[in-house]
């Protein structure tokens, strides 16, 4: 992807997510220079992967097949060792209308995924063969407290203000429907690195053309820009 392209969806995002009422954190706002200057202080976003995250999954057609994230909050993988620290993470997505997410899920990771307003979130959900294909069996799922079954392969509308929770090993896949959504995510510890199994093979972090400097970094910017950056950024 071109930086001139994330910049420029950096700003359309930010604008979305304001007019839905929901307000990024500081630390979005910061520039590279920025980042040159950060000490200690700053060295959890950067080893837990806080921030701007927007991929293609390496399609080459961001408006087809991609999605916007900001990580809010995040424990790191090691905390589960322990038991101490956040066990916990939230992000906050930007889902354009048919704009795919491809089938994927996540060997350790429980989610809530939370419709947050605009239009519906279509989730087309399998559940996992144990040699990690698609299952026929029928997939049961709770939403907003409210267990449901459906056959496999079924697509689930969440309409405005509705959640699903996805398990380990539940394959989905999801877009928009009807206008853009603004969506929630409320996990475990999120490991993007070493937890996602994506049903067909993808690039999760896209290679950047720079074309122009960046507006405010990548998750993955991090190690150029910030000198105690960790393993995750």
């Amino acid at each position: 992807m071109k930086r001139s392209e994330i910049n420029a969806i950096m700003r359309d995002a930010d604008q979305f997510i304001r007019s839905r009422g929901f307000i990024l954190p500081p630390f979005a706002y910061w520039t590279a220079e920025d980042w040159r200057a950060k000490g200690e202080e700053a060295q959890e976003i950067a080893d837990c992967g806080l921030g701007w995250d927007i991929t293609d999954f390496g399609s080459g057609r961001y408006e087809s097949t991609g999605l916007f994230l900001f990580t809010l909050r995040n424990g790191h993988p090691s905390n589960w060792d322990t038991l101490q620290g956040k066990l916990y993470a939230e992000k906050i997505m930007v889902v354009g209308v048919d704009q795919v997410t491809p089938m994927h899920f996540h060997w350790n990771k429980m989610e809530d995924i939370i419709n947050r307003g605009g239009g519906d979130l279509l989730i087309q959900l399998f559940n996992a063969t144990d040699d990690e294909r698609l299952a026929d069996s029928e997939v049961t799922v709770s939403m907003d407290g409210v267990v449901r079954s459906f056959p496999a392969g079924e697509t689930v509308a969440l309409t405005p203000g509705e959640s699903i929770s996805l398990t380990p090993r539940l394959y989905h896949k999801f877009w928009g429907c009807r206008e853009r959504v603004l969506v929630g995510e409320v996990s475990l510890v999120n490991d993007d690195r070493r937890d996602n199994r994506f049903y067909d093979p993808v690039g999760r972090f896209p290679e950047i053309v720079e074309d122009e400097s960046p507006l405010h970094l990548l998750v993955n910017d991090y190690r150029d820009y910030y000198a105690l950056a960790g393993e995750l950024s």
